[in-house]
């Protein structure tokens, strides 16, 4: 079952970061192009906050089921799990900024609803999910990807 999630937990996280960079790319562009917000706009933000959320969800299953993580083992005591770079990534760093990401996705969306004209709705909207995506970024384990 471990097996499983994982496999939907690595192949989902490239539809988000897939969106993600998308809901970025054309909030910034909105943003400095001085566009009309469109419900194109909304869909692509909307989408993004959707597809995470998602991730969130099977990163929290694999996050009490996989071997990696061992926090509940009673195996391991803190210390040496923060000198393990491999255990540190997958029981400290990754959780921990994939969910800030997903909060500065929340926030974003949710605050950019908010506004009544164009310009403030890109610039949340930037703000937030430019913060995101580079948050992201910095923590996908890139060497279990390729």
């Amino acid at each position: 079952m471990y097996q499983a999630i994982q496999i939907v937990h690595s192949y989902w996280a490239y539809l988000v970061l897939l969106i993600v960079t998308l809901a970025t790319i054309n909030a910034l562009a909105g943003f400095f192009g001085k566009r009309e917000y469109a419900p194109k706009d909304f869909r692509v933000s909307l989408f993004a906050l959707i597809v995470s959320h998602i991730q969130l969800l099977i990163g929290l299953a694999i996050f009490f089921l996989s071997p990696l993580v061992v926090w509940f083992s009673g195996t391991y005591k803190v210390g040496e799990i923060m000198k393990d770079a491999t255990l540190r990534l997958y029981n400290v760093e990754h959780p921990t900024v994939m969910i800030l990401t997903i909060v500065f996705i929340t926030i974003g969306y949710s605050k950019h609803k908010k506004k009544l004209t164009s310009t403030p709705k890109f610039k949340i909207l930037a703000i937030f999910y430019t913060i995101a995506w580079i948050l992201m970024l910095s923590r996908i384990p890139w060497a279990q990807w390729f």
